[in-house]
């Protein structure tokens, strides 16, 4: 599996020190099917999301919008939220 650090790892790590960011494709992170059946037309191939994949934690700065309104109301967390809650 390819994925590649975060750019932003030092300021992740300000707010979730035991989480590590990293830009995973589409196909790699494995999505929820209730979010993967509204992404119909994202290429499997695009790296457009940035995560904890252990966690299930992801960064919506760097990851596509679309992938993020589609986590919503999934197992998936906002990393704003895990740093804030």
């Amino acid at each position: 599996m390819s994925s590649r650090a975060c750019p932003d790892w030092p300021q992740l790590m300000e707010l979730t020190p035991e989480l590590q960011f990293r830009h995973y494709t589409v196909a790699e992170v494995q999505l929820p099917v209730d979010a993967f059946v509204q992404l119909a037309g994202l290429s499997p191939d695009v790296v457009a999301v940035c995560c904890d994949l252990d966690a299930h934690v992801f960064n919506p700065e760097h990851t596509d919008p679309r992938i993020v309104e589609a986590l919503r109301g999934t197992h998936w967390i906002d990393v704003r939220e895990v740093a804030h809650g």
